[in-house]
């Protein structure tokens, strides 16, 4: 395995290294755009609601279930977002196994658990859809904190959900590195003082960039922190 040189650490986050990372979930932690397409029609036609593959780019975006949920139903009651949102996850569980985790994921989290670095989920996602399939990928060791968003009122592009993950590993926003793969979310982390990756796993590099994110991926697949670090450095220097 790499070694992880200070130098590498220094670079991302300034002296005294990279202290945390956060990592959205779906596209990100797991490969699961495919199987939340799937889900959401399914349980949409049962409603008589069709729509096209163009209308479900809404759900790749970071929010929340109850805000797709308005924005295909219109208003809704709590009463009504509960038991939407509970047959909508049921879609997703019979998808479960189309997913999983992101390319080259498992080795670069087991090189920063190595390296000791604390590591959190920061997801728009439910944290019962989000605890169960953690578990059930076996990806839940990695982490010490899981943020959902039960946890937090607003949706990603706010920053809010990022904060609390750096504030509950007791890390300072701009000592840790969000990974994040829709224009939202690299904005709410970017605004809570993260650097950011984007993983654009559909040929989203620019709008990522365009969102400011520091460096775009399509995996993990050979990433070291090293290697994280020049990148970064690289194209910051570039850009200065």
């Amino acid at each position: 395995m790499a070694q992880l040189s200070q130098a590498g650490l220094n670079s991302i986050t300034g002296p005294g290294g990279c202290l945390g990372v956060v990592f959205d979930m779906d596209g990100v932690v797991i490969d699961s755009h495919p199987a939340h397409r799937e889900a959401w029609h399914g349980f949409l036609r049962t409603l008589n609601r069709d729509v096209c593959d163009h209308e479900l780019d809404y759900i790749l975006d970071g929010r929340k279930r109850e805000d797709i949920l308005r924005h295909f139903l219109g208003e809704l009651s709590c009463e009504q977002l509960h038991q939407y949102g509970q047959q909508k996850d049921a879609f997703f569980r019979k998808q479960i196994c189309q997913v999983k985790p992101m390319p080259g994921l498992v080795d670069f989290l087991g090189q920063l658990r190595d390296a000791k670095i604390p590591m959190a989920i920061a997801t728009s996602g439910s944290a019962r859809r989000t605890h169960s399939t953690l578990e059930q990928l076996e990806l839940r060791k990695y982490f010490c904190e899981i943020v959902t968003a039960n946890d937090v009122v607003a949706s990603k592009p706010d920053p809010a959900i990022y904060q609390l993950a750096c504030h509950r590993l007791s890390v300072l926003p701009h000592r840790a590195v969000a990974f994040e793969d829709a224009y939202s979310g690299v904005r709410a982390a970017k605004a809570a003082g993260l650097q950011c990756v984007g993983i654009a796993i559909e040929d989203k590099d620019r709008n990522l960039y365009a969102a400011g994110a520091d460096l775009v991926l399509s995996d993990f697949c050979g990433l070291t922190l090293d290697r994280l670090a020049s990148s970064i450095w690289s194209r910051q220097k570039r850009y200065a």
